[in-house]
């Protein structure tokens, strides 16, 4: 499976996260369309459906890559 790279999926979050919070208190048509195509973005790099899964798994995969990696052979 590909994997998005760990800084986008970083700025996604960010991004999908900033604008969840301006809908509190600006639920303009503006903010809603960029927080809409935030959210489909974050899915389509995390092959989900939901931001809620989108969010868990591009905190998981993000996890992983701060793992330190285990060499193949030694």
């Amino acid at each position: 499976m590909l994997r998005a790279h760990p800084s986008l999926l970083r700025e996604l979050v960010e991004r999908c996260e900033t604008l969840k919070r301006r809908l509190a208190s600006d639920n303009s048509a503006e903010t809603r369309r960029r927080f809409e195509d935030a959210t489909y973005t974050l899915c389509v790099a995390t092959g989900t459906r939901q931001l809620d899964t989108a969010l868990y798994v591009a905190r998981q995969q993000l996890a992983d890559a701060m793992k330190p990696e285990t060499p193949l052979r030694h």
